[in-house]
């Protein structure tokens, strides 16, 4: 069975992670620096139990994968021809509007409605020396059909959905420094997929058009004149497995048992 390599990953990526750190290390200099040399900004309505805004988020997202049992398994026709199946990373966008209530001044609830343009990539590779087994070698049923047209390579399936989503987020925030405070947020999402599970079907990659998400993040929010900006990363892990095997492309469809979101978020709050 495969795992995911969490260090790996964070190696392949660490020049993004550490662009975004310094761009958020850069605003918060600003912030510091308009605030020390200017009146305290009143922006941003934190003293109002409920007040609103926009965001704009970026973020790129893959599926985390789950082999089955029957991977590698050279007694399966099917299955034996596939070397692996890796989901790359692949971004997209959204935005939406912003509800703030607040409880206490290091507190508050948002409710974020809003919609999202995915795209899924994942690689199914193929060993190029395979040879189609001789009749009698394998143990399988007398009924079962074998495919002998097999691929070779590499073959990308590439998934588009568009997602409506409400998440429900929980903001504690620090003691606010001249124009500038910290922040972590934590909570969780509904989604639901606008095209119908018929059309879903007809893709190499079947899914189901629900999930369920727990995301935490962190960020800062900015001060200024007219109004509050606050930047944020946030990390989202889908919780229910979306993987339909019955409708999903027979050359490589029992060697996945199941298929759950990542995403990595940076969002952009107007408020």
């Amino acid at each position: 069975m495969q795992t995911i390599n969490i260090r790996y990953k964070l190696h392949l990526y660490w020049g993004k992670v550490i662009l975004i750190a310094l761009g958020f290390i850069f605003l918060n200099q600003e912030s510091f620096a308009q605030a020390r040399f200017n009146t305290i900004s009143k922006a941003g309505q934190d003293d109002r139990f409920l007040s609103y805004g926009f965001f704009l988020a970026g973020h790129t997202n893959y599926y985390q994968i789950k082999y089955s049992e029957a991977f590698m398994d050279p007694n399966n026709v099917q299955t034996s021809r596939v070397r692996s199946v890796v989901p790359i990373y692949s971004p997209g966008f959204s935005l939406g509007f912003l509800a703030v209530f607040r409880i206490h001044d290091q507190f508050n609830i948002l409710l974020t409605p809003k919609i999202g343009f995915y795209e899924f990539r994942t690689d199914i590779n193929y060993f190029d020396d395979f040879q189609s087994p001789e009749p009698g070698l394998i143990n399988t049923p007398p009924d079962t059909p074998i495919n002998t047209s097999f691929e070779s390579g590499t073959r990308s399936v590439v998934t588009e959905t568009t997602m409506i989503e409400l998440p429900l987020i929980f903001k504690y925030k620090a003691q606010r420094f001249n124009n500038n405070r910290m922040f972590f947020t934590g909570g969780g999402s509904v989604m639901w997929r606008t095209k119908d599970q018929e059309e879903a079907d007809l893709e190499p990659l079947v899914t189901t058009g629900r999930d369920f998400t727990l995301d935490i993040g962190m960020g800062f929010d900015l001060y200024f004149k007219y109004f509050k900006f606050s930047p944020e990363i946030r990390f989202s892990h889908g919780l229910v497995n979306l993987y339909r095997p019955e409708e999903t492309d027979p050359a490589f469809r029992d060697v996945i048992s199941e298929l759950r979101r990542k995403t990595i978020t940076l969002y952009l709050h107007f408020q």
